[in-house]
């Protein structure tokens, strides 16, 4: 995989922080147990800044919006704004099936179990909360604004299952695969040819953050899709809408 130069992927800078558009398949910091190898958002963003540290996470997989600090102030500023809950998120996401979502709340606590996985606990899990707005129905799909309150592990993507409405791509929640066979009439795989989904991740964006730069100015980032769903979103138009 080709790594990008982290300056490509600056939505945003000032003296204080950076925003950058996360690719998919890179971590946001160093994974454990993997060898220092892996690169990560986190070292990408050193060999820009050094002083650079990382305000909150992205799973590896999800693209979009990702805050760094340039300095311990700005970092203890935007630190705070998160633990308050002042940081206003929103995520895009494609999910299995037509919902109608009108600005539901899903209110659902969530226990870390270990091991990357997380699970829906009303006596142990920590209190967690999305909302969720339909944008675009299709015939098998549905594009999902998503506003997370609280910033629980894979938390948009386990609330989405408890709805019956799993991020496309994500089997670890029961989300299918989209492949192109399924949306589009009279699709032919060659002989001997394997079909491959039209992504290889779940479809899930962090699309724009708003937050506080200094007591007076808050700013609002917004991250466009990355090719990937973009893609996706152009087949579902073409052929499932």
């Amino acid at each position: 995989m080709k790594f990008p130069k982290f300056a490509d992927l600056i939505l945003f800078e000032n003296d204080d922080v950076i925003v950058v558009n996360k690719p998919p398949f890179i971590s946001s910091l160093d994974e454990r147990g993997e060898g220092s190898s892996e690169i990560s958002m986190l070292r990408l963003a050193k060999t820009y800044w050094d002083d650079a540290q990382i305000c909150h996470r992205l799973d590896k997989e999800t693209s979009g919006a990702l805050i760094f600090a340039k300095n311990p102030e700005a970092y203890r500023s935007i630190s705070i704004q998160f633990e308050k809950r002042k940081v206003k998120k929103v995520y895009h996401a494609v999910i299995d099936g037509t919902h109608t979502f009108d600005n539901l709340l899903v209110d659902l606590p969530i226990l870390n179990v270990g091991k990357g996985s997380v699970t829906i606990s009303r006596q142990e899990g920590k209190r967690a909360e999305t909302w969720f707005q339909s944008l675009k129905y299709y015939k098998h799909y549905t594009l999902v604004e998503c506003r997370p309150v609280t910033g629980r592990m894979h938390q948009i993507r386990i609330h989405l299952a408890t709805q019956r409405a799993s991020i496309a791509g994500d089997e670890m929640y029961k989300g299918e695969p989209v492949f192109l066979s399924k949306i589009k009439r009279k699709y032919h795989l060659g002989k001997d040819q394997e079909e491959l989904p039209i992504m290889k991740r779940f479809a899930l964006h962090a699309y724009e953050i708003t937050f506080r730069i200094n007591p007076e100015t808050e700013v609002t980032i917004h991250a466009p899709y990355p090719k990937d769903f973009e893609t996706l979103l152009k087949l579902l138009d073409k052929f499932d809408s």
